[in-house]
């Protein structure tokens, strides 16, 4: 097993590669017109949503490989402040589909300011001011790919708002993703996280994409010692509970 998880994991390192040329080529393309020419407003537009989908591609890549040394053991724990994590993971996410508000949480010079940006595109965060500022020690990429899952998911399947709560409490950080789509019956909660998994087409309740985003979350935060709850019913919204145990300084 462990051959052909190398194996895999092999493939997809070397998709790195590629990916990496077609973005640095976009990217000149646009920006030294002086080099290779100039281009029209409506190339300009397909280059962006072509250097966009790279940058999707590129995330899923990294996904894929930390799910594999996450499933092997291997953790990286650093200290980070939540504020970055939080930052960093939203103006990820919402780069791909509204650059105006990514540029304006970049911006963001408090935590005040970033709420209210959030609020322009339905979402709410809400986390202590002290707590905004605090650092935390534990494996930031695992962390950052949980929690950017979570979000896209209910971004996905939301009517208007998305509600991110982030809290620390008794060794643990605890981040909850709210949405208030169309929810996932009780008869559905195990199943949903199982790979390849698909509501059937006679559910009255939206298919989550094929499972593979909610199971690979599934294992990362068991591998790191967490637990994930599941809080739906159909036509009331979904809400994820994650909780993951903090790492100390030894």
């Amino acid at each position: 097993m462990r051959r052909e998880r190398i194996k895999i994991d092999l493939l997809i390192h070397d998709l790195k590669v590629p990916l990496a040329v077609i973005e640095a080529g976009l990217t000149s393309m646009m920006n030294r017109q002086e080099k290779y020419g100039p281009i029209t407003e409506k190339q300009e537009r397909v280059f962006k949503r072509a250097l966009r989908n790279t940058k999707v591609l590129k995330t899923l890549v990294g996904d894929a490989l930390e799910l594999g040394r996450s499933r092997e053991g291997i953790v990286f724990f650093s200290n980070f402040p939540l504020a970055d994590l939080i930052k960093e993971t939203l103006v990820e996410i919402l780069d791909l589909t509204d650059t105006v508000i990514s540029e304006k949480l970049r911006k963001c010079e408090n935590l005040m300011h970033f709420k209210k940006t959030l609020e322009e595109k339905g979402i709410i965060l809400s986390i202590d001011e002290a707590l905004w500022g605090q650092k935390i020690r534990q494996d930031e990429t695992k962390i950052k790919q949980i929690l950017r899952n979570l979000l896209n998911n209910a971004l996905k399947y939301r009517k208007s708002r998305v509600a991110l709560n982030v809290n620390c409490e008794r060794g643990f950080v605890i981040f909850s993703v709210q949405d208030d789509g169309a929810g996932i019956p009780a008869a559905y909660h195990k199943k949903i996280f199982d790979c390849y998994f698909q509501l059937d087409a006679t559910s009255t309740c939206n298919v989550r994409g094929h499972g593979l985003g909610l199971a690979g979350v599934m294992v990362l935060v068991e591998d790191m010692g967490g637990e994930m709850l599941l809080n739906s019913d159909e036509g009331q919204g979904a809400k994820f509970i994650v909780k993951i145990p903090l790492m100390v300084d030894t």
